[in-house]
């Protein structure tokens, strides 16, 4: 069964940190563009960052400067580190891979998510 199961979600103060991780079952990352798309309630899905099957890293506005995304293809996961965590960042947090979508400016409206995502809440 092909499953993306995101963790490493919480409470954290504005400025403080979080690293997010993504596990892949049922399939190997390594061939695919994968990445983090967010969504709070009420609000539209946001894209944070995709890393191409090729390492190369590719960040949405929402992340630049902040985040880090990185792959492990031996421990088939991604991760995002995200640093000076502000309010706004509060969302829940969605790891997707899609073999039909590159990373890329539409990455996150066009790929379908199938996890259930970790919240980030940023909040003093």
């Amino acid at each position: 069964q092909v499953q993306l199961v995101e963790s490493g979600g919480g409470l954290v103060q504005p400025g403080g940190s979080l690293r997010l991780s993504c596990g892949a079952s049922g399939f190997t990352l390594d061939h695919y563009d994968i990445g983090w798309f967010r969504q709070a309630p009420g609000k539209a899905r946001e894209g944070v960052a995709c890393i191409s099957s090729s390492d190369s890293p590719w960040y949405f506005d929402s992340a630049k400067g902040r985040f880090t995304i990185a792959r492990d293809n031996a421990k088939n996961r991604v991760y995002l580190q995200m640093n000076r965590l502000k309010p706004e960042d509060t969302a829940a947090y969605y790891c997707a891979t899609d073999p039909n979508v590159s990373c890329g400016s539409y990455w996150y409206e066009r790929v379908i998510s199938r996890s259930q995502g970790t919240q980030v809440t940023v909040s003093s």
